[in-house]
């Protein structure tokens, strides 16, 4: 063990290789370190604080402590011999202040790019929500006064819902005070359990088999942004031992019951085959009645970790969800905000996916601006 200074260089002799190194700041000077930690005076008379740090953050020197590394798997490390007798060829001071505030005066501006570039994106997605805000306000559509009431579309979706003889408990009617925003005339106010049925997981234990009914668990949930599809699984059951009953209908939607996860789309999920959930999972499933898609877009809009308990991990179960309130427009409505939707989203999509490559450009001006301050000067020596 050994105390270290405020100032010194240190680095790992475990994981230099791998980026581990820097200037150790001045509030911990006298930090008590192992012997897996090299740390350094830098002479200053031949090379500045700022100029090495900049040096130290090249790949050009990461090859240097790579090279300087030998040992078996999982024991590799920086060999000392090998690191000492690596040569830097360093300029005079004077044109290392130069070579700094050029650096800076550049990352300054990068930094700006960034920030600059982080706000865009965050304002694409605030646009987004704004999208769908106004689709379920019946604000980015026309509205035909001849098409079908929606009053009528629900009456339907329920009489499907009363034919499958399950017993529900009566949702409360909607009062006036609960309805947040006005909506179109010939649209209706409903809640979600008046549209949809909601299903929870379970934890099984039966017989695996690679081509079997997959089992899907919170942590599985790696969701594609483009389709909404789960890329894949850990666990695949045997479809023999599957009960028909447990089975995720193809046209639900999963999403964590608890956790911090609830909150975020990227943990929500449209299910393509039928599979199997755990019991931190739960699944909604519209009626057939409506429209799948509108459905699906309303339900993004909503932040379920505002709903459930007031624990210290929220979780949502049916006495939640099913009171909440969905607008629903005429079958033909649900069908043209769709589209709607899809079309400004795609949009909005390929703003992100040009404001993403200016992004990684500006990151490569640096890494380009590195490489000629001190690769390029290296080789020129060299020769």
């Amino acid at each position: 063990m050994s105390k270290v200074k405020g100032g010194q260089f240190i680095l790992s002799g475990i994981d230099a290789r791998n980026g581990a190194f820097g200037i150790i700041p001045m509030e911990l000077d006298g930090a008590v370190v192992t012997n897996d930690f090299w740390h350094f005076e830098i002479d200053k008379s031949i090379i500045s604080d700022e100029y090495f740090l900049w040096l130290t953050s090249t790949p050009y020197f990461d090859d240097i402590c790579k090279k300087a590394s030998d040992g078996t798997t999982n024991r590799i490390r920086l060999q000392a011999d090998r690191f000492y007798s690596q040569e830097l060829m360093i300029p005079e001071i004077a044109e290392q202040h130069k070579v700094v505030e050029e650096l800076k005066a550049t990352d300054n501006k990068i930094k700006k790019l960034e920030s600059e570039f982080q706000f865009q994106l965050t304002q694409l997605e605030l646009l987004n929500q704004a999208i769908l805000q106004e689709a379920v306000q019946g604000k980015l559509v026309k509205q035909d006064p001849k098409d079908e009431p929606a009053s009528e579309l629900l009456k339907r979706i329920k009489a499907e819902k009363a034919k499958s003889g399950k017993k529900e408990k009566p949702l409360p009617p909607i009062k006036p005070e609960e309805i947040p925003f006005e909506i179109p005339k010939n649209w209706v106010w409903c809640r979600l359990g008046e549209i949809a049925d909601l299903k929870s997981g379970n934890q099984y234990d039966l017989p695996k088999s690679e081509d079997g009914v997959m089992y899907v668990k919170v942590g599985d949930m790696n969701i594609d942004e483009n389709s909404y599809e789960i890329k894949t699984s850990s666990n695949y059951f045997e479809r023999k031992a599957v009960k028909e009953t447990d089975l995720i209908s193809v046209g639900s939607i999963i999403f964590p019951k608890r956790g911090g996860a609830i909150a975020t789309n990227k943990r929500r999920a449209v299910i393509q085959e039928p599979i199997l959930v755990d019991s931190n999972t739960m699944a909604v499933i519209p009626s057939k009645e409506m429209s799948f898609n509108y459905f699906f877009q309303w339900f993004t809009t909503i932040d379920l970790s505002k709903l459930g308990n007031d624990g210290v991990i929220p979780q949502v179960n049916n006495k939640d969800l099913n009171p909440i309130l969905i607008p629903l427009p005429p079958l033909s409505d649900q069908t043209h905000i769709v589209a709607e939707i899809e079309k400004q989203l795609a949009k909005t999509k390929q703003l992100k996916e040009h404001i993403i490559a200016d992004q990684q450009a500006t990151e490569q001006l640096l890494k380009a601006l590195l490489h000629g301050a001190f690769e390029v000067e290296e080789k020129e020596e060299v020769n």
